[in-house]
């Protein structure tokens, strides 16, 4: 008798790519770990589906750049040309990347796509994912999407296995609340109102110097949006920062840097320009922050944002000690160019890292709000970076890193200026080096928030949570799992889980905001929401008050 023939099944093929940096030295350090990411997927799908599903790479390694990432948006174009636009496909993420590469195709892709990331400090991996998932959130596109650490946990394989076999898979909201079902004081609805009605009849202007910062789609508000809730884009040129930095003099400079001496910030310097920081980088820097409050006030700008990592990280150091400074109130004072003016006196100039619009009007709100309460008002952004379990066991609860290169007021920082330093930005991004405004975020209540765009309306989403302190050793572990440059907060968002907060979250980026005490942060993170919804967003509370107290 002749034996049966084996049947072999036919392995469904998903597409795989996986978009970089524009930078081709970041694309080359952090291929290593983008290449095990994909190794740990690929098993991940094969044994999930039973051998049913394979990945296939839509585009093969360049042994010339020595990576395999797609780093222009011309190389995505060319990329998506020859992709079968209905099969289904995997956007694998574990660096930063830079989402208009590839949203053009992601655009007009009509099969299922998966956004993943791996959980991991080492690079930005989570970041660049929760960023192109903000933009294709804008943009309107239908996408799933997913993260683990090892690829093999239950949460992660369950959900991939029915993405594959449907095309979706979903995540818990149970967190997120509309702002119209919580119980809001009267008297908190009216202020918020008041504040709203002042912008808009006020008005206030966004200084942008140039759009579009390292590929941040999500962070690019339409005109329209903006003027309807009073505030309205000064677009400036990053040029004119250059050219205007030029012109501040070197006994000007030296003045700013004998301020930051006195006020006892450290700066960790050497000789070597290629690998050190530098005492002419920092008085660059120093010229910097001169012209850039110059420039606000010649335009009379209520907040600005600065592109430099694309552009100005070829003429100057770094501008992050330069924003982290103009955020904070007690900074040192700039003249008007004839010298009969100290600018901003008594007040922080509002300045937004890397130009994300929804974090300048974000900063403009939290600015309005604090101040009438008399709460403190320095305000800045951050990068959802990581997050982890406290491994030293001080701390109960869930530890996310929130982690910026440099813009974070000093006032944040435990110790204010003394308990901050400066070290040299990584070559690897900042070619010309720079100081960044280091520390670690001082322990107390804080306000976090979104402000982004779906459905072609502002929304916002809010929450409250607490900057913790941790052993130095445990902060220390932290930093060099992420990037040690930059300053830190250690942070637990009240009754919003790790997977909860990727699952609802629209932006690289989050906002966050001190209040003196728990009472005061409840009624400034309320104030807030009720201003945002007067202002005509959709407004989302996220998570519980402290200790698990309902909203409701």
């Amino acid at each position: 008798m002749a034996k049966a023939k084996s049947q072999r099944i036919k392995q469904k093929e998903v597409l795989l790519i996986a978009n970089g940096d524009l930078r081709l030295s970041a694309n080359q350090n952090c291929w290593a770990a983008q290449k095990k990411m994909e190794q740990e997927l690929e098993k991940a799908v094969l044994k999930v589906s039973d051998g049913k599903f394979k990945i296939k790479r839509a585009h093969q390694y360049d042994s010339v750049e020595k990576h395999g990432f797609i780093s222009s948006q011309k190389m995505g174009m060319a990329i998506f040309r020859k992709i079968d636009p209905k099969q289904p496909l995997i956007v694998a993420e574990s660096v930063w990347q830079y989402s208009h590469h590839i949203a053009h195709g992601l655009l007009t892709h009509q099969g299922p796509i998966l956004t993943v990331a791996n959980w991991s400090g080492q690079w930005p991996g989570l970041v660049g994912m929760l960023n192109l998932n903000g933009s294709l959130t804008k943009m309107g596109v239908e996408y799933s999407t997913l993260w683990s650490e090892e690829f093999s946990d239950k949460y992660f394989t369950g959900r991939l296995r029915k993405w594959l076999e449907t095309g979706k898979c979903t995540h818990s909201l149970k967190h997120v609340h509309k702002l119209e079902r919580l119980k809001v004081p009267s008297k908190t609805i009216k202020l918020g109102a008041a504040l709203a009605s002042e912008l808009k009849e006020q008005k206030a202007i966004m200084g942008i110097f140039d759009e579009g910062c390292m590929g941040m789609i999500n962070a690019m508000i339409p005109d329209k949006l903006l003027n309807e809730v009073g505030v309205f884009k000064e677009r400036m040129s990053q040029s004119a920062l250059y050219y205007e930095t030029m012109q501040v003099t070197k006994k000007e400079a030296k003045e700013v840097r004998e301020w930051y001496r006195k006020k006892g910030m450290h700066f960790h310097t050497g000789r070597d320009e290629k690998t050190e920081l530098t005492e002419n980088q920092i008085l660059a820097q120093c010229k910097m922050y001169i012209a850039a409050a110059r420039i606000a006030d010649d335009f009379g700008c209520d907040c600005i944002g600065i592109q430099y990592q694309q552009g100005l990280k070829d003429l100057l150091p770094a501008s992050d000690l330069i924003e982290g400074t103009m955020n904070t109130t007690d900074r040192p004072p700039v003249k008007s160019r004839d010298g009969k003016r100290v600018l901003f006196k008594g007040q922080p100039i509002k300045c937004f890292n890397e130009v994300d619009e929804c974090a300048g009007l974000d900063s403009l709100l939290t600015y309005r709000v604090h101040k009438t309460l008399k709460q403190p008002v320095e305000n800045t952004l951050h990068d959802i970076r990581w997050g982890d379990w406290d491994q030293s066991g001080t701390v109960d609860g869930y530890v996310w890193v929130m982690l910026i290169s440099g813009a974070v007021p000093a006032t944040h920082n435990k110790g204010g200026w003394k308990g901050s330093d400066g070290m040299r930005q990584p070559a690897m991004y900042f070619p010309l080096g720079g100081s960044t405004l280091r520390g670690i975020s001082k322990a107390g209540e804080i306000i976090w928030s979104r402000i982004y765009m779906e459905g072609g309306k502002l929304k916002m989403d809010i929450g409250r949570g607490e900057a913790v302190e941790l052993p130095i050793a445990e902060t220390e572990r932290r930093w060099t799992e992420t990037t040690a440059e930059w300053p830190i907060m250690n942070a637990i968002l009240y009754g919003v889980s790790r997977n909860e907060l990727m699952a609802k979250h629209q932006a690289n980026h989050a906002h966050f905001a001190y209040a003196k005490d728990e009472k005061s942060a409840d009624q400034c993170m309320l104030t807030k929401a009720t201003m945002a919804k007067a202002l005509g967003m959709e407004v989302n509370v996220c998570g519980t008050r402290k200790h698990n107290k309902a909203w409701a």
